[in-house]
């Protein structure tokens, strides 16, 4: 038993599709999310940046006495993941490997689309995983660095979004892919627009689904679920405009974010 809370973060609020699902899974859990957007997207930065971003939003969040780590971004996992796991005497949890286990096990033609941050796709990551588990799989990668800003700026369904959309994956269509990787956690929030484009004879694989099922089995590994006599606790913290972030935030958990915090990040 741990009471402690669950440590989210990412660069934004696409982590909050990760969180709404780990919610919908471990009701009892506590847990306390960072979304740094004042330095989003982290798709575009450069390795090195992206590993300060993250050691900054671990150190962070540690400081909330938290019991385990769970990178809600693509981009930080593809490019720090082994670098936490030697540094951090923590649980963690990613969400490259999740999203790709759920493809392979979904494509039928062995035809994958994965899309990303720009750092996600020059990575690489996500063609690792799916060949580990089936080298006879062809991975087709898009980079979309225009899908973060969208999320970010409340922007999912509407007529910007839909040109936005076909631009990138019209061209994955062409290659006769019948599984997309959604390979970043803001793009659930653009899945019905992506799905309208798509149509419905590809299947899009939501990480955030799978990574919440990876974090309840390593809670259930680790026993350290919650007194279930306890009632949950949430806390959300962003480094950019509290306003924003809880307007924006509702529109993804339905109204459960009551306050929020600001955070100098750059502090830690």
């Amino acid at each position: 038993m741990d009471n402690r809370p669950i440590g989210v973060f990412d660069s934004g609020l696409g982590g909050l599709t990760v969180l709404n699902e780990i919610n919908n899974l471990l009701p009892l859990e506590s847990i306390v999310y960072f979304g740094d957007s004042g330095r989003a997207p982290y798709g575009t930065k450069s390795e090195e940046t992206v590993i300060k971003y993250t050691f900054q939003d671990i150190r962070f969040l540690l400081n909330q006495d938290i019991k385990m780590i769970v990178i809600a971004c693509n981009t930080a996992s593809a490019c720090s993941l082994k670098l936490v796991k030697n540094n951090f005497d923590i649980p963690v949890v990613e969400v490259v490997q999740p999203g790709a286990s759920t493809a392979v096990t979904k494509t039928k033609n062995k035809k994958i689309g994965v899309i990303g941050t720009l750092a996600t796709i020059s990575s690489g990551v996500y063609e690792k995983a799916i060949g580990k588990l089936d080298p006879e799989i062809e991975v087709f990668s898009k980079a979309c660095p225009m899908f973060v800003p969208l999320v970010e700026e409340g922007w999912w369904e509407n007529d910007i979004a839909q040109r936005i959309v076909e631009e990138y994956m019209l061209p994955l269509m062409e290659q006769g892919i019948d599984t997309v990787v959604l390979g970043c956690t803001h793009y659930p929030l653009l899945q019905h627009t992506i799905s309208k484009v798509m149509g419905g004879s590809v299947t899009l694989v939501n990480s955030a689904l799978e990574v919440a099922k990876v974090v309840k089995e390593v809670i259930d590994q680790e026993k350290i679920q919650r007194d279930s006599m306890i009632a949950p606790v949430y806390r959300y913290y962003t480094s950019d405009s509290i306003k924003k972030f809880e307007s924006l935030g509702n529109s993804i958990l339905k109204g459960k974010i009551h306050s929020a915090e600001k955070v100098d990040i750059e502090r830690y």
